[in-house]
């Protein structure tokens, strides 16, 4: 299928979960993906699932040379960029009580800062009628134990979609945010979580959900591609793909 022949898409966190989803989803429909991660295995293990019509670099989301060199690698290798799909992102779950500065730092400066950064690099490339889309999560909108830094800065994140959808306006460029709930992908185990953990969990969560089971990552790439190429009178917003959860 051909629906995105032409396009060009960055995926940052794309070596897994929801950007991996994405980026098979853009190839698919004919787009050309640059895909990012920070680990050597994910990031051979991405570029041979995804084959030749991705390229997978290392990057560092927290880290500005990176991204100056990530700029320079798209405009080298894709000319513009159509799409950018800010996913790169992790949580931490720590009791308000135990919370430290450099773990809350971690999460600022990877679920904010980076963001923020990452499309100030980006944008002289991407030309009117593109789109940027960022991951944020219903944890910006819903009171949740032990994820007090990590919900903080999603909702920075939230905000910053409407500020910079705003400010984009005048150059044709639309900002937008898909918000995952309960998703069946590996994020929790990356952070050292044991998988038992992580299924009682989400047997916990799969209760609350008003769908009453898990997302797949796969229905998040669909919302993205909505966002990223469908929704082009929509800007500013945060679409839920959470079973109902935030909206029920």
């Amino acid at each position: 299928m051909d629906r995105f022949k032409g396009k060009t898409a960055l995926i940052t966190g794309g070596t897994s979960g929801i950007g991996l989803a994405t980026a098979k989803l853009f190839i698919n429909e004919g787009a050309r993906v640059i895909v990012t991660g920070r680990t050597a295995a994910t990031i051979k293990a991405a570029q041979a699932e995804l084959g030749d019509n991705a390229i997978v670099i290392h990057s560092d989301a927290t880290s500005l040379p990176d991204m100056d060199a990530l700029a320079v690698k798209v405009k080298e290798t894709l000319g513009k960029l159509d799409v950018l799909f800010v996913n790169a992102g992790l949580g931490r779950f720590v009791p308000f009580e135990a919370m430290n500065e450099e773990v809350y730092d971690e999460m600022l400066n990877l679920n904010a800062k980076g963001p923020y950064f990452i499309v100030q690099k980006l944008v002289p490339l991407m030309p009117e009628g593109s789109a940027v889309v960022f991951t944020t999560s219903i944890a910006n909108m819903k009171g949740m134990p032990n994820v007090s830094a990590y919900g903080a800065a999603k909702a920075a994140l939230r905000a910053l979609t409407r500020s910079l959808a705003a400010e984009l306006l005048p150059r044709g460029i639309r900002v937008n945010a898909v918000s995952p709930g309960p998703i069946d992908s590996p994020i929790l185990l990356k952070i050292g979580m044991p998988k038992e953990t992580v299924d009682q969990m989400f047997l916990h969560m799969k209760e609350s959900v008003p769908m009453k089971r898990i997302g797949q990552s796969e229905e998040v790439a669909k919302a993205v591609a909505f966002l990223a190429i469908d929704a082009t009178y929509t800007t500013g917003a945060e679409l839920p793909v959470d079973g109902g959860w935030t909206q029920l």
